[in-house]
């Protein structure tokens, strides 16, 4: 890693690639080597060629954008036709996050509670959430036990997901509104003993969201909104934004057929439109109305570097201050059950991580997928922060019938994240 100045390091992010002065544009040339960047931008548009839909790439070392660039089409089919003239990707187009709310919107607010001493991640989940709590049906008891670490760390024996929105797998927890939801999601049942490994799972963070909520007694969009984004100026980081009038033509467009994988799968009140603007997750849209703590956020690259640069500060943004260091240190910092898991984050704690981090990412680094085909890393090692931004399900399904939610994006480099996320290694190094 080359030496930078003092001057360099502490120069807070700017959102302009272009210098303004000599002096500033020599600093810049020392963070990165420009040609082998550039092959990066080979590597996705190769994709794009060979039929990738598109992709924004931003990337932030040493508190300073050295990558913005758009990719390929921000919409390419109206429904499974595919367009004569697809629109084309911009640096401004905005993208479902998907699971990266989970971090942008539950992590960040639930970091803010903890370090205004409003949350104790060691508590109790039931000493927030009165609710949740053991029925005597339960095949598997402990709710009791289970902390709000534990929800974070995926290690608390609540099920991957549960389909609120299909009436005949749901039962009696059938749910396409929003309030009924948030009172099914304290009865799911546990799937697992808690503590004895750890699950990915959408409920927990679906159960964090509803935390934050009870806590601040606002919803989860209003919050975030107000005290996370509207001081850090970010005015297209939002949920439910065709409802706060945005247009769908600035959004990257998702599935070609709304949920229903090029037409396989049914339930009630399926969309069935090529989906812009509005979240794609399932239980996000159907049953939480666009604003839960494991789905529906959007953002754009802009608005990305700095929530990246936050991260990196340990909490803050120039002046405005979200949460402390210690905070974010605790969110960072991995179970010691598994050392692939933080508090929400992924971390490059394992070989089997590689396909996420790339070969050269620093055992410090930690970061977060959205099935809708975004990546974040963020590296402290290298003072580096990652925000690929991809519409990769708009595309076909490869085949509907044995495997619905394969798509052909999904099977693209730049769809499956780590050799784009190595070439940056390379570049920087």
């Amino acid at each position: 890693m080359k030496t930078l100045t003092a001057a360099v390091l502490t120069m807070v992010i700017s959102l302009s690639f272009l210098p303004q002065h000599k002096a500033e544009a020599e600093a810049q040339s020392k963070l990165y080597d420009a040609a082998k960047l550039r092959k990066v931008d080979q590597m996705i548009e190769k994709d794009i060629a060979a039929g990738f839909p598109g992709a924004v790439l931003v990337v932030v070392k040493d508190g300073r954008v050295i990558k913005k660039k758009a990719y390929g089409y921000s919409k390419k089919y109206d429904g499974n036709t595919l367009l004569s003239r697809p629109k084309k990707m911009k640096t401004s187009t905005m993208f479902d996050l998907a699971s990266n709310t989970k971090m942008y919107a539950a992590n960040f607010a639930l970091q803010r509670l903890v370090s205004q001493g409003k949350l104790d991640v060691y508590q109790k989940v039931s000493a927030y959430l009165p609710d949740f709590k053991d029925r005597k049906s339960d095949p598997i008891q402990g709710k009791d036990r289970i902390r709000v670490i534990d929800v974070l760390q995926h290690q608390s024996g609540l099920p991957a997901s549960f389909y609120f929105y299909q009436p005949d797998t749901a039962g009696p927890l059938y749910s396409q509104e929003r309030d009924k939801t948030i009172r099914f999601l304290t009865q799911i049942p546990l799937e697992y003993k808690p503590g004895t490994k750890h699950v990915y799972s959408d409920i927990g963070y679906m159960l964090l969201g509803c935390l934050i909520e009870n806590i601040t007694g606002k919803t989860l969009d209003t919050y975030a909104e107000q005290e996370l984004y509207k001081p850090l100026k970010l005015t297209h980081t939002l949920f439910n934004p065709l409802q706060k009038g945005f247009k769908e033509k600035a959004f990257a467009a998702t599935e070609r057929l709304g949920n229903t994988r090029d037409g396989v799968i049914h339930f009630p009140h399926i969309r069935t439109y090529t989906l812009q603007g509005e979240v794609h997750d399932e239980k996000a849209f159907y049953s939480m109305g666009g604003v839960s703590g494991h789905a529906g956020l959007f953002s754009r690259a802009d608005d990305m570097a700095v929530l990246l640069q936050v991260i990196l500060n340990g909490g803050s943004y120039k002046h405005v201050s979200l949460f402390n260091k210690r905070t974010a240190d605790l969110f960072t910092t991995a179970a010691s059950s598994d050392p692939t898991f933080a508090l929400g984050w992924r971390k490059n704690g394992s070989p089997d991580m590689e396909w996420m981090f790339g070969p050269y990412a620093s055992r410090q680094a930690y970061g977060h997928t959205g099935w809708t085909g975004t990546i974040t890393i963020i590296d402290p090692a290298y003072k580096l922060g990652i925000a690929l931004l991809t519409n990769k399900k708009h595309s076909p399904v490869v085949s509907p019938g044995e495997n619905p939610n394969v798509f052909e994006g999904d099977l693209f480099p730049t769809g499956s994240y780590g050799s784009v996320i190595k070439a940056i290694y390379e570049a920087i190094e």
